[in-house]
């Protein structure tokens, strides 16, 4: 499973969190034959090219307990899906002109 890339790199997630991650691909997938949420080319590289790359904030800059985040410009959840489920603990608010 491509959620594995995620876990390699974020060793300490709980169980939840991984869980968490697992249905990101089915649920972008599914979405994305709605509204084209992610590129038709990066779907498949989906873990790799968009949920690892919105982690990596999270490498120099730990959010800290209670913060709240916006993310402007959003687009298809990135980085604030992800970045949600690393920091369960912390509020985001996702804004996107288009609305997707």
């Amino acid at each position: 499973m491509q959620a594995e890339i995620v876990f390699k790199y974020f060793p300490n997630l709980t169980d939840i969190q991984k869980d968490q991650f697992r249905k990101l691909e089915f649920l972008y997938k599914d979405w994305n034959t709605k509204i084209n949420v992610v590129s038709r080319k990066d779907i498949d590289e989906l873990y790799l090219r968009h949920v690892l790359h919105s982690l990596g904030i999270a490498k120099i800059y730990p959010f800290e307990e209670g913060s709240k985040i916006l993310d402007v410009g959003t687009g298809g959840g990135f980085p604030g899906i992800p970045l949600a489920i690393l920091f369960p603990n912390s509020s985001f608010t996702l804004i996107d002109a288009i609305g997707k």
